[in-house]
């Protein structure tokens, strides 16, 4: 029934209707006076609407028959992308008024993005996956480019632009090898086209454009080139949103298609994505050595990691989806305190990237580079951090899964890739004495700073049940 239907996908629904009123109720009021006053709202109403998705009753639904899937994974990752929104619209805030960039339009393309998230991590259709990845998408390159008047911001915005477009086509081109060949393009009936074992050759060409799209969207190699150029360009709140929740429902929309469309044909994708993982985890942990400016590491560092969230998926087992779901919640909350950190970087009134800036930083700001020190410590792995065990569970994962070579590599990138967190951590503490960065009286930054390092060290003692929940969540996903 179409009522039941609607029932389930109600909070999509009431967050777009949302995001359009304010933005028609905006355009004909007080236009960029409301900016402020949006963001705190559309920031209300993400938690609100995580805290109804992840306390709704457990089960799994199905809608508009089976284009759309309410389950223990895809609430999971909506309370995910929901929260991690709305701290990125709230750290950011500040930021841009003081810049004169906050402008009515970005907390409601960031609702419009977060609607196409949600679609994402729930598609059960191929037609579904494209509308809420390009809804998604449609609404990050506005933002990507959103201050007008700096040639950088519109050089990133375009070229988001034009690579997305690509990926599209690549993703669209996959799925219509996969309808070709599966005469359907719901996910249920793919994974009975597929059989077990044998998959026409056809399918397989599909699968892997379809793979390739979507490691264009969580920023693997070699579908990574956007990214960094992207980070530094938009402005740092707009990076921070980058960071965390597009990240998240794009490992999600990508855990989503390779177990309930491909579920069947494990030992077909796998390579695959064990492939995108050991070169994201390579090329993030070298590329990044060379960086001076701290938004270009943090992109390099995202490649990385998302080789490492990567490697979980690859295990093919309800386990490695656990772990990619455990990696991908850490992570997220290392990048909230991070880009917190980064957004307090500023001399004479003026936003700062370069590390060296950073240098004897503790000797002004002992308490937020001690923040700093655990965000970066836990985002290298340094045992016993969270972000240790984030690494350990895709680690295990893969070593299960008899990827003993990709574990084994996973520890040597990670062991290269520490260098350059212990660099920044080195300069705070070690660096040249000099005219440093401003002192921040932001206390909604400190707040998030110091939050975000606290989990990384308290959360130790069990995961603030995250575990458990991952746990229950991959095991909705994989049956």
């Amino acid at each position: 029934m179409i009522s039941a239907d609607l029932t389930i996908v109600l909070p999509e629904i009431l967050l777009a209707i949302y995001a359009m009123v304010a933005l028609v109720g905006a355009v004909y009021t007080g236009k960029d006076g409301l900016a402020g006053l949006l963001t705190w709202v559309t920031s209300l109403i993400f938690v609100l609407l995580a805290a109804w998705i992840g306390l709704a009753e457990g089960g799994t639904q199905t809608a508009f028959n089976g284009m759309y899937n309410d389950d223990a994974f895809s609430r999971f990752a909506k309370v995910t992308i929901l929260l991690s929104a709305a701290a990125v619209l709230v750290m950011g805030q500040d930021y841009m008024a003081r810049r004169n960039i906050l402008r009515f339009e970005y907390p409601l393309l960031v609702a419009l993005a977060v609607v196409g998230m949600m679609v994402m991590v729930s598609a059960g259709d191929l037609m579904a996956l494209y509308m809420g990845l390009e809804l998604q998408s449609l609404a990050l390159y506005v933002v990507a480019s959103l201050r007008r008047d700096s040639v950088r911001s519109t050089e990133a915005g375009m070229k988001y632009f034009v690579l997305g477009a690509l990926s599209s086509g690549l993703l669209l081109y996959g799925s219509s090898l996969v309808y070709g060949f599966a005469g359907t393009t719901n996910f249920a009936g793919i994974i009975q086209a597929v059989g077990e074992g044998h998959t026409p050759l056809g399918l397989l060409f599909g699968l892997v454009f379809i793979v390739s799209g979507l490691a264009f969207k969580v920023s693997a190699v070699p579908f990574h080139m956007w990214t960094p150029d992207v980070y530094e360009g938009a402005p740092t709140p707009i990076t921070a949103f980058f960071a965390t929740a597009p990240k998240m429902a794009a490992m999600g929309l990508f855990a989503r298609v390779v177990h309930d469309a491909f579920g069947g044909v494990v030992g077909d994708w796998q390579q695959i994505v064990a492939l995108l993982s050991l070169l994201s985890m390579y090329l993030g942990a070298v590329a990044a050595i060379g960086q001076r400016d701290i938004k270009r590491l943090m992109a390099y560092s995202s490649i990385a990691h998302m080789g490492f969230a990567l490697m979980g998926l690859a295990a093919g087992t309800a386990f490695g989806v656990q772990a990619m779901l455990i990696y991908m919640a850490i992570y997220v909350t290392m990048n909230v305190g991070t880009f917190a950190f980064i957004l307090s970087m500023e001399k004479d009134g003026m936003p700062v990237s370069k590390i060296d800036a950073l240098n004897m930083y503790a000797k002004r700001e002992p308490g937020k580079a001690l923040a700093m020190l655990i965000l970066l410590f836990s985002l290298a792995g340094v045992p016993p951090l969270v972000g240790f065990f984030g690494k350990f569970y895709v680690l295990r994962a893969a070593y299960d899964a008899g990827l003993a070579w990709l574990a084994v590599a996973g520890v040597i990138a990670s062991v290269i890739g520490a260098f350059y967190y212990l660099r920044i951590v080195y300069f705070m503490y070690f660096g040249e004495d000099q005219d440093g960065l401003d002192k921040n009286r932001s206390p909604v930054l400190s707040v998030f700073l110091m939050g975000s390092a606290a989990a990384m060290l308290f959360g130790v003692i069990n995961l603030f049940g995250v575990e458990t929940l991952a746990q229950v969540a991959a095991a909705a996903l994989v049956n």
